[in-house]
């Protein structure tokens, strides 16, 4: 997952601590100046916020700030980084982020090649 997406994850599962939560809000700040507090980054983070344990969510958040290359901005990037450090600070602040990294679903991912053939009737397969 990109450091965006876990940043926002982790925040939303620590927003109780008043150190996360101005960071938290100075990044959705900031995405909500630069792209538009309707854009289709702040609308994912919305709903995010008010079911923050759906993997689909996480998902299309992600998409989201790959759509929007919210990552070319040297500014998001640096609060997206010092809310990281923030996370990190936290007693098992490591731990939060490696877990929020690997529990999360990088997005839904249909593989394989399938071939849909016409349904003969009297022939069986």
């Amino acid at each position: 997952m990109d450091p965006i997406t876990t940043a926002i994850v982790a925040a939303l599962a620590n927003l109780s601590k008043d150190a996360i939560k101005d960071g938290y809000v100075a990044l959705k700040d900031a995405l909500k100046n630069k792209f538009g507090e309707t854009s289709d980054v702040v609308d994912a983070i919305d709903k995010l916020e008010k079911s923050p344990d759906r993997d689909d969510r996480k998902a299309t958040v992600k998409t989201e700030i790959e759509i929007a290359k919210v990552n070319d901005d040297p500014e998001i990037r640096k609060l997206v980084q010092d809310l990281l450090d923030k996370l990190k600070e936290q007693p098992d602040g490591q731990e939060i982020l490696t877990q929020t990294q690997t529990n999360t679903v990088s997005g839904v991912n249909v593989g394989g090649n399938f071939e849909f053939k016409p349904i003969q009737e009297g022939k069986k397969s």
